[in-house]
C-alpha cells in the first residue's frame, strides 16, 4: 500500500457553500481556546503567575482504530488545565502536577496496583515538551493512558503571538520583568476516567450462602446517589417521602419502594449507592421494649452490609462525613 495523506482533524464547512473560504476544522483538543484567551483571563481576573485555567468540552479526533467501549472514540469530553508559571520553574511545577494527579486518583480509591506513571523518553517527547508523564491504568484489555501531564514550555503562547501579531507577554508586577510564561498541562478524557473507575470498582462477591452480589465500590464522593431512602413497606411511604425530601436538600438521594427490601438493597449495590436508609415501623411508632425510639432509621453500608440505628436528625452530618475525601 502506498503512502496516503491522513488528517486526524475533522474537516467541514461553515455556511451553505462548500468552498475553501468556508473550510473549518473541529478542534482536536480544548487547550488552544485557553491559550488564545490567556491575557484576557489574566487581566480581567487580575491573576499573578503562577495560575491555571481549566476547561471541559467536546473534542473530535479522526481516530483510525476507535474501540474498547468508550476508551477511544472520535468524539469525547476532554478536561484540560493549562497552568502558567515563570520560565525556570516549569519542571518543579511539572513534578507537582504529576504527583497531584496521581494522588487525586488514589484519594478516590483507585487501586494502586492498577496504576502506574510512565515518563516519556527523550526520543518519545513531543517537539514542544521538555517533560511528559502518562498516568496509565490497567484496563481489562491492558494498560492504557488515563491522564497525561506535559510540560509544554512556552511553545503555544509563542506560536499564537507569532501568527496573530499580538504579544503574549506577561509583566511581573514585583520585578517588572516581561516574559512569555511556560505551561504545564494535565489532560484527561472524562469518559476514559469514568471507564477506569467503573472497571476498578465493579465486583462480584460470593456471599456465605453462595449467592453472588454485584456491587460497585465507588468512593462515596463519586457515587451518583449518596443514599437511598427505602420504606420497609409501602404503607410507610409518607414518612419515607418526608425523609427523602429533607435529605434531598443536601444530597443526591434515591427513593425506591418497589419490591422486597433485599432486592432493593441489591439494586442500590449495583449502582454504587454507599448508604441505604430504611424507614420501618419503629421509625414511626418506636419500640420501647427493644429500646428503639421514634424517628430513628436503619442505615446499611454498601461495602460491609452492616446496619446501624441512627436518629433522623443525625443523618445529614453522618452522610457528610461518609462522602469526604
Amino acid at each position: 500500500t502506498g503512502i496516503r495523506k491522513f488528517n486526524m482533524m475533522f474537516k467541514t464547512f461553515q455556511g451553505v457553500n462548500e468552498n475553501t473560504a468556508n473550510e473549518i476544522y473541529l478542534r482536536p483538543e480544548t487547550a488552544q481556546g485557553i491559550f488564545v484567551n490567556f491575557q484576557n483571563v489574566q487581566r480581567t481576573m487580575r491573576k499573578k503567575i503562577p495560575f491555571g485555567i481549566a476547561q471541559i468540552g467536546k473534542s473530535f479526533r479522526n481516530e483510525i482504530t476507535p474501540g474498547n467501549f468508550i476508551f477511544r472514540t472520535r468524539e469525547f469530553e476532554q478536561m484540560e488545565l493549562e497552568f502558567f508559571c515563570e520560565p525556570g520553574t516549569e519542571l518543579e511545577w511539572y513534578d507537582y502536577w504529576r504527583s497531584y494527579c496521581y494522588n487525586f486518583l488514589r484519594s478516590l480509591g483507585m487501586s494502586e496496583e492498577r496504576l502506574r506513571r510512565r515518563e516519556h523518553s527523550p526520543e518519545e517527547l513531543s517537539h514542544y515538551s521538555n517533560g511528559t508523564t502518562d498516568i496509565e491504568y490497567r484496563f481489562p484489555f491492558g494498560w492504557g493512558e488515563l491522564w497525561g501531564v506535559a510540560s509544554r514550555t512556552d511553545y503555544d503562547l509563542k506560536a499564537h503571538a507569532e501568527h496573530s501579531g499580538k504579544s503574549m507577554e506577561y509583566m511581573d508586577p514585583f520585578t517588572n520583568a516581561r516574559y512569555i510564561p511556560y505551561c504545564i498541562e494535565p489532560s484527561v478524557g472524562a469518559g476514559r476516567m469514568a471507564l477506569a473507575f467503573l472497571c476498578d470498582c465493579y465486583d462480584e462477591e460470593t456471599l456465605e450462602n453462595g449467592d453472588v452480589r454485584n456491587v460497585l465500590h465507588l468512593h462515596p464522593a463519586l457515587a451518583p446517589y449518596k443514599a437511598a431512602v427505602l420504606p420497609l413497606q409501602k404503607k410507610l411511604g409518607d414518612k419515607a417521602k418526608e425523609l427523602y425530601a429533607m435529605l434531598s436538600k443536601h444530597f443526591m438521594v434515591d427513593y425506591d419502594e418497589t419490591g422486597a427490601i433485599g432486592k432493593r438493597y441489591r439494586r442500590q449495590d449495583e449502582i454504587g449507592t454507599p448508604l441505604c436508609i430504611t424507614v420501618d415501623f419503629e421509625t414511626v411508632e418506636g419500640d420501647p421494649a427493644n429500646d428503639m425510639q421514634k424517628d430513628t432509621v436503619t442505615v446499611r453500608d454498601r461495602d460491609t452490609m452492616q446496619q446501624i440505628r441512627l436518629p433522623i436528625d443525625q443523618l445529614v452530618p453522618y452522610i457528610e462525613k461518609k462522602i469526604e475525601f
